[in-house]
């Protein structure tokens, strides 16, 4: 095939040539995002360091690439003269990543550490932006015309999912080597460990993504309907466009507000910290893997309840995950640093995959077909100005605050002594984390102005995090006792005007509801269904690492999620409903009575989420309301409690679910309870009433 064919856009694509074409999508982000894991983390931050970098000069580096894109304004000319999107996207791209061969020569070529080479670095990374700026003004337009629609939040979180596992493996074999490296080389040939990585990743990784992105079909362009207006009125359509302008300013705060911090995530490990470089690098891998984790979910969300919702809650999760990094010092390491560390680069994986899936497709999606080359590039121009300026400021900002300190200090008096404790301690790079929260705050406001066809609240996203299995969702139930982390229950915690909050919530629930379920479909495969199940869940339950006093004040809610999540191996195995229901109460029972909870909290629990799971996957609830009082009378044997106790307990948080869904629920879960005479006797003269 000839040079000319390849680059040549095609009127038609057959649904072959599109799958082909997805495919190659897929593996071209696989290589250049994978090889970007440590171009753009802390491995970057690091080699920055060893160049002679300072905090300026790193808040530099970070916000070059970002302020390049700017340069899509020019390009987008370029792209509306010559109308070869592919040809421009590719003759950009290659030239881009060749560059990163002399980047990782410069320890070879000039001393380090030394201005000179830290000056070429940026210098290097400069040119790099300027060919990334014309590849993407290009590249926008074309998978915005080549991907379908209805598919596209599966198809962007397969694409990242697969690119998150391509970096968690390079980061890894990248943190060994440079470890390694630097325990066996000399002292002044440390720096050649991130030359040796860098080369070997821009060959075997950078190399291969414009070739792939070469074997990707290009659609002809196709000219916005009606006559053509100016080009300039082209470039300021979206400005004019009033919705479409709350995106840019959303995307232009946010790039300001999170990046005025993260890029200073690795910086603040290494130096304040004083963190090895493989620990901060597997910090990042923990993060990625979460990220990866849920992309899928989120993707489904997104095609399932639009951009906006999932992105509101993901930011804010953002939100909380840079706020937290402040008590990370107290106002040095202490005991609760790296726990604290751990669970903030989980919920930043979690929140990130989010953020970064959402903004790189709600432009897809508002911008109007035939005239997306502009639209997002203005949106894209946002995201990168907001990201370029932030670190700019980041760095100026922590050298100011570099020598500046805020401490609150407890003090008790009394006639003998005094005692001093410390409550907060914040210094340096505390303070940006501070103020990027409060911006970030400022720019959800935004994001709450736009119109998004067919959106919805956040708290229908929220429900089904909650309920994890089902395509809907419902109210939650009344019972207390909602929490699901360590201290408040949900009530409450929706109460606390922290952003992030209630998806930390969320995210656990979906993780509990997710480890019943596959513990169960793992433990129906044999024949002794209980014993098993029981076994799993004790492991999954007891593997949550929470507190032995917290799992038994929170045993109603978590034996709920439990037997709610164990109750949709329905929906993945076909199984006889007697059997299932019966399992499911005796081991989850079983299983949270092993961590500390009551029996008469775990039967109330277990059968709140029986009937709440056997709604979601169209079990007869009267069935299953036989099953959880047959159970109930078993473990009362078991566990020694009084059978009346057991079934009133069993009735109660049956009732109470049922409640929770409806009338039409209520009266299918007390007929059965009606005719077994389990009903408490207000319930049954109300019911004879009617």
């Amino acid at each position: 095939m000839s040079i000319r064919k390849v680059f040549q856009p095609r009127p038609t694509i057959s649904d072959n040539e599109l799958n082909d074409g997805l495919r190659w999508w897929t593996w071209e982000g696989t290589t250049s995002l994978g090889f970007n894991s440590i171009t753009t983390s802390g491995f970057l931050a690091a080699f920055a360091l060893a160049l002679g970098a300072n905090n300026f000069q790193i808040g530099i580096l970070a916000a070059i690439p970002f302020l390049m894109q700017i340069l899509q304004i020019p390009s987008i000319w370029l792209v509306e003269k010559f109308r070869r999107r592919k040809l421009i996207a590719v003759a950009a791209w290659y030239p881009a990543q060749v560059l990163w061969f002399p980047i990782a020569l410069i320890p070879v070529l000039i001393d380090v550490p030394s201005g000179w080479a830290i000056s070429m670095l940026i210098f290097l990374i400069a040119i790099r932006g300027l060919l990334n700026a014309v590849c993407n003004s290009a590249w926008n337009g074309w998978i915005r015309d080549l991907i379908p629609q209805q598919v596209l939040g599966q198809l962007f979180s397969k694409r990242l999912a697969w690119a998150t596992l391509a970096g968690v493996v390079f980061s890894l074999g990248t943190a060994f080597f440079v470890d390694y490296w630097r325990g066996h080389a000399a002292t002044e040939n440390a720096a050649l460990g991130y030359t040796y990585v860098l080369l070997f990743g821009a060959l075997f990784l950078g190399l291969a993504s414009p070739t792939f992105m070469s074997l990707m079909p290009e659609p002809l362009m196709q000219p916005a309907p009606g006559p053509q207006p100016p080009l300039t009125m082209r470039l300021t359509a979206p400005v004019r466009n009033v919705n479409f302008r709350r995106l840019v300013q959303f995307l232009l705060f946010w790039g300001f507000a999170s990046n005025l911090a993260i890029p200073f995530f690795a910086v603040y490990m290494l130096t304040r910290l004083g963190l090895p470089l493989s620990l901060v690098i597997g910090l990042s891998i923990l993060s990625q893997i979460f990220n990866m984790l849920f992309l899928r979910v989120w993707g489904r969300f997104v095609d399932r309840f639009g951009n906006k919702a999932v992105l509101s809650l993901c930011a804010s999760l953002y939100l909380l995950v840079i706020l937290g990094w402040i008590f990370t010092t107290m106002p040095e390491r202490y005991f609760l640093t790296m726990p604290l560390l751990v669970l903030l680069h989980i919920f930043a994986g979690i929140a990130n995959a989010g953020v970064t899936l959402n903004v790189g497709t709600i432009g897809l999606k508002l911008a109007p077909r035939g005239e997306a080359t502009a639209y997002l590039a203005s949106a894209s121009i946002a995201t990168n100005l907001g990201a370029g300026l932030g670190p700019l400021c980041g760095g100026v900002l922590a050298d100011y605050f570099s020598v500046r300190q805020l401490n609150l200090t407890l003090t008790w008096i009394d006639p003998a002594s005094s005692v001093q404790v410390p409550a907060l301690s914040i210094i340096g790079f505390d303070f940006l984390f501070g103020i990027a929260f409060v911006l970030g705050l400022m720019t959800l406001s935004t994001l709450a102005r736009l119109h998004e066809e067919g959106e919805v609240s956040r708290e229908v996203v929220l429900e089904s995090l909650m309920n994890p299995m089902r395509e809907f969702s419902r109210p939650m139930s009344s019972v207390p006792a909602y929490n699901l982390l360590s201290n408040f229950p949900f009530g409450y915690l929706k109460r606390v005007p922290v952003p992030g909050l209630d998806v930390v919530l969320g995210v656990t629930a979906y993780q509990i509801a997710e480890v019943a379920r596959v513990a169960t479909l793992a433990a129906v495969r044999g024949r002794r269904i209980s014993r098993k199940l029981g076994q799993a869940l004790l492991r999954g339950l007891t593997g949550a690492r929470e507190p032995q006093q917290q799992l038994e004040e929170h045993g109603v809610e978590i034996a709920r999620q439990a037997a709610r999540g164990a109750m949709h191996v329905i929906d993945d195995k076909p199984l006889v409903v007697d059997q299932l229901t019966t399992s499911v109460v005796i081991s989850v029972v079983e299983a949270v009575q092993k961590t500390g909870v009551p029996p008469a909290d775990a039967i109330l629990g277990t059968s709140q989420g029986v009937v709440q799971g056997a709604m979601e996957t169209n079990i007869n609830l009267s069935t299953a309301a036989r099953h959880v009082i047959a159970a109930a009378r078993q473990m009362a044997a078991k566990s020694g409690l009084p059978e009346e106790m057991a079934v009133a307990r069993a009735t109660e948080g049956m009732l109470q679910a049922a409640e929770a869904i409806g009338p039409e629920a209520v009266a299918e879960v007390a007929e059965y309870l009606f005719e077994e005479e389990t009903l408490p006797a207000e319930t049954k003269i109300k019911r004879g009433q009617k």
